[in-house]
């Protein structure tokens, strides 16, 4: 594994995209930042950070062995590895909400951008950027934000956190690799936010609906029990209401 630190950079993802085309990187190389400037999350949202406070990092997978449209799993796997270990630092009541933030109770404690390279409807290599707040203490305007430090009362040492993490995410991909994708999809359903109890989604127009989760298809999209049906909904059409 190589462990590539910098001071700063725009995002951790871009960097690690721009090794990859440049130089030889390995399997789970990963790159780490103390100050990532322009972090992305899902929606094209910012992830915002304060400097040496938190993990900031991207790791990479050269040749998952997953298919183009089982891509899903690279979120299900890495959501598991960040829960598992979390609960090895006692955070309680954590739970994934869809499709890949991590929360304690109601507040966000981790979130992940991941990007494929795709080449002949294969996955060439994926590029996993984690955002963990760690030793931060106050996030304005973000009421539903927290921090290891905020949770637990004391600073974390971050080095060892992403060391455990790393190693992780290692194991859930040999899970995967020996056992397929059935255990991963069971386990990550059963952290899933907000699963079998009535909850409030927003549509692009911004009208609002109530719906019962009852997991996640193969692909990725929400399973949703409405009034009238049974429906899935990919990332872009909905948002739950929290």
């Amino acid at each position: 594994m190589q462990l590539i630190k910098i001071n700063a950079t725009d995002s951790t993802n871009t960097y690690l995209k721009q090794l990859l085309g440049e130089t030889l990187v390995t399997d789970f190389s990963v790159v780490i930042t103390k100050n990532q400037t322009q972090g992305k999350g899902q929606r094209g949202e910012k992830w915002i950070s304060e400097k040496g406070k938190n993990l900031t990092f991207s790791i990479l997978k050269i040749k998952p062995l997953i298919a183009v449209d089982r891509q899903f799993l690279l979120s299900s796997l890495v959501s598991l590895s960040i829960i598992k270990t979390l609960e090895s630092y006692n955070i309680p009541n954590l739970s994934i909400k869809w499709p890949n933030d991590i929360l304690s109770d109601h507040h966000k404690i981790a979130g992940i951008l991941i990007e494929n390279i795709i080449k002949t409807q294969h996955i060439e290599s994926s590029v996993i950027g984690i955002g963990l707040n760690v030793n931060q203490n106050t996030f304005v305007g973000l009421p539903k934000v927290t921090s290891l430090k905020n949770i637990l009362g004391r600073s974390v040492d971050m080095d060892e956190l992403l060391h455990q993490l790393i190693h992780k995410i290692q194991h859930y991909f040999s899970v995967y690799e020996k056992n397929g994708e059935d255990i991963l999809n069971a386990e990550y359903e059963s952290y899933l936010f907000r699963k079998d109890k009535p909850s409030t989604f927003e549509l692009p127009d911004h009208s609002l609906f109530t719906g019962i989760i009852r997991g996640v298809t193969d692909t990725g999209k929400l399973r949703l029990q409405t009034e009238n049906a049974t429906k899935e909904f990919d990332l872009k059409e909905l948002r739950l209401v929290y």
